[in-house]
């Protein structure tokens, strides 16, 4: 069962929630970004700098969370995201790899 903030346990990460998650560029390239840093990174959200609205960002993050790609802390009045690098690797081993090694053709790199 998900905790109060709505992270699952790793033996409750479904295959299909984080596909579908990851079906997004916007969302494929904060993952990228996470993936690609150091490992206990937490950025905020606006960081990423996503060319959409603050609701849709709101969005983007809530489908990460809710799917296991992604821990959401609060740190005074904001929110904190960290890569649940160790049970995405442990559930779903490779998947980092293969996205961090994703060259799109809107961003034109990794």
């Amino acid at each position: 069962m998900p905790d109060e903030q709505g992270h699952p346990e790793p033996a409750e990460m479904e295959l299909g929630k984080v596909l579908s998650a990851l079906a997004d560029p916007l969302r494929r390239l904060v993952v990228r970004e996470l993936a690609a840093g150091p490992d206990d990174e937490a950025r905020t959200c606006s960081s990423f700098a996503l060319p959409v609205s603050k609701a849709t960002v709101t969005h983007h993050f809530r489908t990460l969370r809710e799917a296991g790609l992604i821990c959401q802390v609060d740190r005074g009045n904001s929110r904190k995201a960290t890569l649940r690098r160790a049970d995405i690797e442990q559930r779903f081993p490779g998947l980092l790899a293969l996205l961090v090694g994703e060259v799109t053709r809107e961003d034109g790199h990794a």
